[in-house]
């Protein structure tokens, strides 16, 4: 097992860079026509190695340059790609019962990831405890004002650990595993079918959406490269390759393309909400419904399910004006009156949704994605490999580029990538 520290949450983004670097440097082509590579698998494997520092103090080694695989690495792959992917068998399982005694290559496959990330999980979980109690006072109290680890397992089992709140409010071993995102894929015993217990919405938010968000930013701007130049500009004015938070949350035009990707290809397009009771919810405008009724205000009962149109709320012509569908990281310096009604927890738009069920983890996605673009803008120039027109766009929980002309195919971004040189 490799754990890491929170003093070294920037090597990865040097890393990835250093690799590009590597990539192009062995290309005798790339100083003129640039090198390709396809962003997304490198992307996904950063940013997990990111979040299992900051999750579980956990190092991946997604990015380990000798390809050797990892044993957690690859258990979350296999739990994420089958969480994601619709086959035939399972849905005839949940129909014709004495299907389901049929074992498949997928499940074993499923089975056997589910025993490593909880073997795994339940070490980390003895060692942040051994941690927790190493801090304890003489007298034996854990207080949680006294914590040291700083990613998300240390600071649960500090608090849950700690001596001064009641037994009442104490987490299961799982439930804390959980909340740190090890323990929340299961398999519905009736029909085999893998899925989520919950989001896991600190993993999803770190690795997830935020490799998709810099992959459809660095898409842009192969289609706007006088933002991809600007952008560089203001990056190169900062005098350090190791930017703190302060200096990135300090850089407008960064915000700018930042909340401009996340409006016009919001990572997650569309989700659902449960209603818990019978409700009716008020418009601003009536409508009139496929029957000719007009309404104004829409019946809702319980354990219906609501579809949540992120992406149509972000693309709204009536919120963002005639060329709400165009990438204008410029339209952040005025932005209309309309959409500060907008009732999400960020940019004035639904990204990361809104209320008690807002995406908690939106913050740390932010940080990770500026990040990101600040390393890789800086370093590299950016064209796109293929025509515009072969780029369309696949979601399973999220919504990631592919060749229109292989649809089929897994996500992908190929793009042609050069080392930026000064003039």
């Amino acid at each position: 097992m490799s754990s890491g520290s929170s003093s070294s949450s920037n090597s990865w983004l040097t890393q990835l860079r250093d690799l590009w670097s590597s990539d192009i440097a062995k290309d005798s082509a790339a100083t003129t026509t640039g090198t390709r590579i396809d962003v997304i698998p490198w992307l996904n494997r950063m940013t997990l190695d990111v979040i299992g520092l900051a999750g579980f103090n956990y190092d991946f080694e997604a990015l380990n340059a000798d390809g050797k695989p990892n044993e957690l690495n690859e258990a979350f792959s296999t739990m994420f790609s089958a969480s994601q992917t619709l086959s035939i068998l399972p849905v005839l399982q949940a129909w014709i019962p004495p299907l389901r005694l049929i074992p498949t290559k997928r499940l074993r496959r499923v089975q056997a990831a589910r025993r490593t990330m909880r073997r795994i999980g339940q070490e980390l979980l003895r060692n942040a405890k051994a941690a927790a109690l190493g801090s304890a006072t003489e007298k034996g109290e854990i207080e949680k004002n006294t914590l040291h680890g700083r990613d998300l397992l240390s600071l649960l089992v500090k608090a849950n650990m700690a001596t001064d709140i009641p037994e009442s409010q104490r987490l299961s071993d799982d439930d804390v595993l959980a909340r740190a995102s090890l323990n929340r894929f299961k398999i519905c015993p009736e029909t085999n079918m893998i899925f989520l217990t919950e989001v896991p919405t600190f993993l999803v938010a770190g690795h997830e959406t935020t490799s998709t968000a810099v992959t459809w930013a660095l898409y842009a701007m192969t289609q706007a490269p006088e933002v991809q130049t600007k952008l560089r500009e203001e990056l190169l004015s900062v005098d350090t390759d190791t930017p703190s938070m302060d200096d990135l949350m300090a850089l407008p035009y960064l915000d700018a393309v930042l909340r401009e990707t996340l409006r016009v290809y919001p990572p997650v397009p569309i989700t659902t909400r449960i209603a818990t009771k019978d409700d009716v919810l008020p418009v601003e405008k009536p409508f009139t419904d496929k029957y000719g009724v007009v309404h104004d205000a829409i019946r809702v009962s319980k354990g219906d399910v609501i579809s949540i149109q992120i992406v149509a709320m972000n693309h709204s012509k009536e919120l963002w004006g005639a060329d709400a569908h165009e990438f204008k990281p410029e339209r952040w310096t005025h932005i209309p009156e309309g959409v500060s009604h907008v009732p999400g927890v960020w940019g004035h738009q639904l990204t990361f949704l809104g209320g008690p069920r807002g995406c908690i983890g939106y913050r740390f996605s932010l940080v990770e994605t500026k990040a990101i673009l600040f390393t890789l803008v800086r370093a590299f120039e950016f064209i796109l490999a293929v025509p515009a027109s072969e780029i369309g766009s696949k979601t399973a929980i999220v919504q990631r580029p592919v060749l229109r002309s292989d649809p089929k195919s897994k996500a992908q971004l190929p793009l042609l990538i050069r080392s930026y040189q000064k003039e």
